[in-house]
């Protein structure tokens, strides 16, 4: 959908070359970390549309925490409720690194 819009708003080939940069970095993730697929995310077609309408770049880190505001609240009132702060669990499984 983004894509979209930015097509129709695209007078000088930023997707273009938006889209060749995330194709090299893309490439050159691959080779450092075949493991896992790392991708741009949601952001870097938003930069890409935000520019083609013409938001001052210095506005793109506040329109992105725009979008982010309801769940960071959600999360605000979920500790509020359970009176603790809730913090992501996680188990790391990879190789620890060797000792050198």
């Amino acid at each position: 959908m983004l894509e979209a819009a930015t097509r129709r708003l695209d007078t000088n080939d930023r997707l273009k070359l938006a889209r060749s940069v995330e194709e090299t970095a893309a490439k050159q993730l691959d080779l450092r970390y075949p493991n896992r697929q790392l991708r741009a995310n949601v952001e870097f077609n938003t930069a890409v549309l935000l520019e083609a309408i013409g938001l001052p770049r210095a506005l793109y880190t506040a329109t992105f925490a725009v979008g982010r505001i309801i769940g960071w609240l959600a999360h605000i009132e979920e500790q509020r409720r359970k009176g603790r702060l809730i913090r992501p669990t996680s188990k790391y499984i990879g190789s620890l690194p060797s000792a050198s």
